[in-house]
Parts: C-alpha cells; structure tokens; sequence
C-alpha cells in the first residue's frame, strides 16, 4: 500500500503558491479530480488534497514542456498557468 499525504486547501496554498480561493474555485473540479487528486473522507464535505498526485501532474505537464513552469494539467489535456 502507498502511503499518501493528504493536505487541506490551505496547506496545498501554501505548498503550490496558489490562493486558496484560486483552488477552490477554478482547480477544483476542472483541473484537480475528486478520486484522484482530493477525496471526501466519510463522504463528508471537508475536502483532503493527495500531494503526492497532485505533484506527479505537475511535474508531467512541465517535463512536456520545460517553459511550462508551475502549470497544472487539466482533465481535458490542457494546463492551467499560476
């Protein structure tokens, strides 16, 4: 079993350097994918960000493109610049 690090909205702002509202708002749910990059533990409303998913996507979309630094990849194959 991997171990994953589940981290709120705010530490996940503070480790990718995006507003909180930024995540919140235009990441969640057309970029970042309930079941793959955050979960709702017990089915409850809080929202638990997977780092270690979150940081695989990252760092694929800018090995595609090295002038693509600190992008997020989006569902639909694009990427999101902070």
């Amino acid at each position: 079993m991997i171990d994953q690090t589940y981290l709120t909205t705010d530490e996940l702002s503070s480790k990718i350097k995006y507003d909180v509202r930024t995540i919140r708002e235009r990441l969640k749910d057309s970029v970042l994918l309930e079941g793959i990059h955050y979960v709702r533990p017990f089915g409850g409303r809080k929202i638990l960000f997977v780092w270690e998913a979150i940081e695989r996507d990252m760092k694929t979309a800018s090995s595609h493109n090295p002038l693509v630094m600190n992008a997020i990849p989006m569902a639909n194959g694009g990427v999101l610049h902070g």
